[in-house]
């Protein structure tokens, strides 16, 4: 459990540093590989916690 958190934490460093990088080169390949860590990143996240949460109501 701590493994996949940590992992959550680094994707979403991840996507900030290249929103970062955007911010700083104007390059929009950047933005683009941002958004598709976050966007998956999240998803993953939710799902994890949704495992989480049934496995304590069972």
């Amino acid at each position: 459990m701590a493994i996949a958190r940590a992992l959550i934490l680094l994707l979403l460093l991840a996507s900030a540093g290249c929103f970062v990088l955007f911010v700083f080169t104007s390059d929009p390949r950047y933005k683009r590989i941002g958004w598709a860590i976050l966007k998956w990143t999240l998803l993953a996240a939710f799902g994890f916690f949704a495992v989480l949460i049934v496995d304590r109501m069972f």
